[in-house]
């Protein structure tokens, strides 16, 4: 039998690349954790370390009402549906937390998704052409850039967070059928809260829609924790939202999007990733639905994340270290270089705290950092002794005095 030159040319190539990124100190290393996600994390070296890298902003991911919410989903409505919705996967359960989801934002439907990255995917090719346009910030999630090329809008990008240059996309796309802007509510690397109000403004005069993906505001931001739009007060004056239940909301995964029930069904004709994805495991949909009620009913967890927030912020400022300045429970603690980053949060891990560095292509290139996700779990304690570590691996690296 032959040799296939090809494929071994493919393979080494691969390799060289994968040694490139080892080399400049940019490779990706997943740490294992061997225990549930919560505050504190049990790694699969037998340690016990401080979380400060989840998304797990109001603590339920690994909360036993969670677990339990779980299993009689379970119990009730089976493993999974081993279908996708429109031929035999859709029970009640996923009809019940698609209103529950509308509800709590203040849309009339909702869709569910297996992801959130799956509702962005499937949300621009059903509802506008190449008659419309799409304006876009451009520090907006990868999966909105990828929604966005699977369609044949045209395509504008205004500065990130500038209304001045979106002004000038939206009259750059006046000519246009339908003219959407699309926006983070809260950036993930920056904790960046998108300026809806002046985005719904400029939005009502230039005749635009608006959507917003959700996925690190739903759940703690604004006062009751609707999102980024209570946040801004403009709930109702918002076209289309996309998020996730697999951060605030669970911790688990599936994505959806809200709006008018046009759009919603529109998308349930047309969506591909909603058409030809299998449903959404029915106990992610119980579990994520006493989410909803649990906190309809109570801000308890929302208030806790907001004060560890404040606490943390001020906090790592006094020692020395550059944050990006903002109110989110998104700290980035900046570093700059990308080995830089890497060897800090190696050191924290060393010293009990686990945080991942976070570098180009991740974040644009001279601004790696290390990402410190703040929870509603964490203690003050907890936190404190964090802190410490940061301060002792940055006097050690030379990072501050």
């Amino acid at each position: 039998m032959g040799t296939n030159t090809s494929r071994q040319h493919f393979i080494s190539n691969l390799a060289g690349n994968l040694d490139n990124l080892r080399e400049q100190g940019l490779f990706k290393k997943e740490r294992i954790i061997a225990s549930r996600q919560g505050a504190e994390v049990v790694c699969d070296d037998g340690r016990t370390l401080i979380n400060l890298c989840a998304n797990n902003y109001l603590g339920l991911s690994g909360d036993e009402s969670m677990v339990q919410a779980s299993i009689e989903a379970t119990e009730k409505f089976g493993y999974g549906l081993s279908s996708v919705r429109f031929i035999c996967g859709t029970q009640t359960v996923h009809k019940q937390l698609e209103q529950a989801i509308a509800s709590f934002l203040g849309t009339e439907d909702c869709i569910l998704y297996a992801a959130a990255f799956d509702a962005n995917g499937g949300v621009f090719e059903p509802l506008f052409d190449e008659n419309d346009a799409i304006i876009s910030d451009a520090l907006n999630h990868a999966s909105i850039i990828d929604g966005i090329r699977l369609c044949k809008a045209a395509r504008y990008r205004y500065a990130h967070n500038d209304m001045a240059d979106l002004e000038v996309q939206l009259q750059a796309a006046a000519d246009k059928r339908h003219r959407i802007i699309v926006t983070d509510g809260v950036f993930s690397m920056d904790g960046t809260i998108a300026q809806l109000d002046k985005i719904c403004e400029l939005a009502d005069k230039y005749d635009a829609l608006v959507m917003i993906d959700e996925c690190h505001a739903s759940g703690f931001m604004g006062a009751t924790g609707r999102g980024t739009h209570e946040h801004h007060n403009v709930i109702g004056k918002i076209d289309i939202i996309t998020g996730t239940l697999g951060k605030a909301l669970g911790g688990a995964m599936g994505g959806f999007t809200a709006g008018r029930k046009e759009v919603i069904n529109t998308l349930r004709q047309k969506s591909r990733p909603y058409l030809f994805s299998n449903t959404l495991a029915p106990s992610i949909a119980g579990a994520s639905l006493s989410v909803l009620q649990r906190l309809s009913s109570s801000t308890e967890l929302r208030d806790r994340l907001h004060a560890n927030t404040e606490h943390f912020r001020r906090e790592i400022v006094a020692l020395g270290f550059t944050i990006k300045p903002g109110t989110h429970p998104v700290v980035p603690v900046m570093l700059f270089d990308a080995p830089v980053a890497q060897k800090f949060a190696a050191r924290l891990y060393e010293l009990g705290v686990f945080v991942t560095g976070f570098f180009y292509p991740v974040v644009p290139m001279g601004q790696a950092r290390v990402r410190v996700q703040l929870s509603a779990a964490h203690s003050i304690e907890q936190l404190n002794t964090a802190l410490a570590a940061f301060a002792q691996a940055g006097r050690e690296l030379g990072l501050i005095k």
